[in-house]
């Protein structure tokens, strides 16, 4: 059965701690030398650093210090959308309500009539809602920035879901002399 949009149950304690943070950052930005001075692309790498220190904080099953490079992350995401607000490009509203809608979008088994039985069910209906949504290839999401052997890795867990993964590397060969043959 379809669920609706939850809301939260106590909307005001989580909402004022958010946009106090919120004003904080804007606070810097007007009053703050070196917070003034950054730009999206003086701290991009900043938010690469602080999502590895988040994974790096999972993998140790660091709790305490999981929350804080949460924090640090979260800090991030309000920092360059503040910065884009004052360019007039979108407001951290904005970003928000994005993500809601693309999560419920892409779980019609949730949120609408489609049926998931699992987790593979629920990443090919992902990647077919994608498709849907005017990605031109499978391929098309996953960063060029990303190092090689991680970017390797997401293309392929991408091609996967969509049925083009093997087990051996002789599945692999008798793909390639199928595809080679639809060619002659």
């Amino acid at each position: 059965m379809p669920h609706h949009v939850p809301t939260p149950a106590d909307p005001s304690a989580l909402s004022d701690q958010f946009l106090a943070l919120v004003e904080i950052v804007r606070l810097l930005r007007r009053e703050c030398p070196w917070d003034r001075e950054q730009t999206h692309e003086s701290i991009s790498h900043l938010l690469i650093e602080e999502s590895y220190e988040t994974l790096d904080a999972i993998e140790r099953g660091d709790d305490a210090e999981f929350k804080k490079e949460l924090g640090d992350v979260l800090l991030h995401v309000i920092m360059h959308s503040v910065i884009a607000e004052e360019r007039g490009a979108f407001k951290l509203a904005d970003v928000i309500e994005h993500v809601a809608s693309k999560l419920v979008r892409r779980h019609p088994h949730v949120f609408g009539d489609v049926a998931a039985t699992d987790a593979d069910q629920v990443m090919q209906n992902w990647e077919q809602i994608k498709m849907q949504e005017g990605r031109d290839s499978i391929l098309a999401g996953v960063p060029r920035h990303l190092p090689a052997l991680l970017r390797a890795q997401r293309m392929q867990e991408k091609v996967a879901h969509v049925g083009f993964d093997w087990k051996t590397s002789q599945e692999v060969w008798d793909k390639v002399g199928e595809e080679l043959a639809e060619l002659r």
